[in-house]
């Protein structure tokens, strides 16, 4: 499974970024597309997946701001980003998961500034 993420770049305090990612290859019917970031010095954390079956899971840090969704017929996955914060800024990856195994995009700079 290869996975290319898009939609990262430079905003100010309180704007928004969709970021986009699509996934190609052996899709497996039943998987979970997720966006994690990972800020300088910092561990990767999970932001928000979408299952295929379209049940979500969010980071208590962006719930309410952060919907995630995805086309399954493209095997696309998005997460449209709200009322940001210079603490946001990170590298924003990409991960598919199916039966066990994850895949991980390249990662995506969003930066916030204040």
């Amino acid at each position: 499974v290869q996975l290319q993420a898009s939609g990262g770049g430079l905003v100010q305090a309180g704007g928004s970024l969709r970021l986009s990612c699509a996934a190609s290859g052996s899709i497996f019917g039943f998987n979970c597309m997720g966006w994690y970031r990972q800020a300088p010095g910092k561990q990767r954390e999970l932001v928000a997946a979408i299952a295929s079956g379209g049940s979500t899971n969010y980071a208590d840090f962006v719930k309410g701001r952060f919907p995630i969704s995805r086309d399954n017929a493209q095997n696309w996955v998005y997460l449209q980003m709200n009322s940001l914060k210079p603490e946001e800024t990170a590298v924003y990856y990409c991960k598919y998961n199916d039966r066990g195994h994850d895949y991980w995009g390249q990662g995506t700079q969003v930066t916030v500034s204040s």
